[in-house]
């Protein structure tokens, strides 16, 4: 089986669209979309209508729950997701709330955007020193929580990985298609970083235990996506978007 993997969109069509132009030429059997869609100030409605015309499977990450689960509170003291409410309109809504949390392809696969437990923790990245490194294999095995699938793919850290444990099983991150870089709070204060402009995916080709994994990092017009960011007064996501760091 032949899979491609695409993760953290962000509304970022431009980058979307390189991918997908991309992914033509793999001669994939499947494209997985792991979550974390539709948040950001770039083009929320015409990134949701590219997807509609593929044929993906998808899974929610944390960002689209914040997108639908979002407050009145939440919506006036974000202008940011003022704007994706308004540009979207109900039917992503409605197609975002319908979306599975995890998703088990057969015995061997599984999908999650964060663990297979919580899609608001790092699989793979400890950030007890304020920036992200490799956890330790006993963390990222407590975290899967007996999950037996020799091939685990998460996203929502946005930072290309690929891990092969004790127990034999492969976890691969394919990182962020729309936003290489940015910077959070929670739990504690970190950056996450890929250092260029360039929209990331992944490639996994195998089946059993056996898996082949390349990571893809593909070149775009990231002008028109800093353009857009711009427009919406997002000056964090335009060094994000054109330099990669936070």
């Amino acid at each position: 089986m032949r899979i491609a993997l695409i993760s953290d969109i962000h509304s970022n069509i431009y980058a979307l669209d390189a991918v997908l132009d991309d992914i033509r030429h793999q001669g994939v059997d499947v494209v997985v979309n792991l979550g974390d869609i539709l948040y950001g100030p770039i083009a929320p409605r015409a990134t949701y209508e590219r997807l509609m015309e593929g044929d993906f499977l998808t899974i929610r990450g944390n960002q689209d729950r914040q997108i639908y689960e979002a407050t009145q509170n939440d919506i006036d003291s974000n202008p940011t997701m003022a704007f994706i409410l308004e540009d979207l309109g109900e039917a992503p809504l409605t197609w975002m709330r319908s979306l599975p949390a995890t998703y088990a392809l057969n015995d061997d696969v599984f999908f999650c955007h964060g663990t297979p437990q919580d899609d608001l923790i790092y699989l793979l990245e400890d950030l007890k020193e304020g920036a992200p490194i490799l956890r330790d294999e006993s963390d990222i095995l407590r975290l899967l929580a007996g999950d037996t699938h020799s091939l685990i793919c998460c996203g929502h850290t946005h930072l290309p990985r690929l891990v092969k444990t004790s127990t034999r099983q492969y976890i691969v991150n394919p990182g962020s298609v729309g936003l290489p870089a940015y910077a959070d709070d929670e739990p504690v204060c970190h950056k996450m970083q890929t250092f260029s402009h360039h929209a990331s995916y992944a490639i996994v080709d195998g089946e059993g235990a056996d898996w082949h994994v390349s990571h893809k990092r593909i070149d775009y017009d990231v002008h028109r996506a800093v353009k857009a960011a711009k427009e919406r007064d997002r000056l964090d996501w335009v060094s994000f978007l054109s330099t990669g760091r936070a």
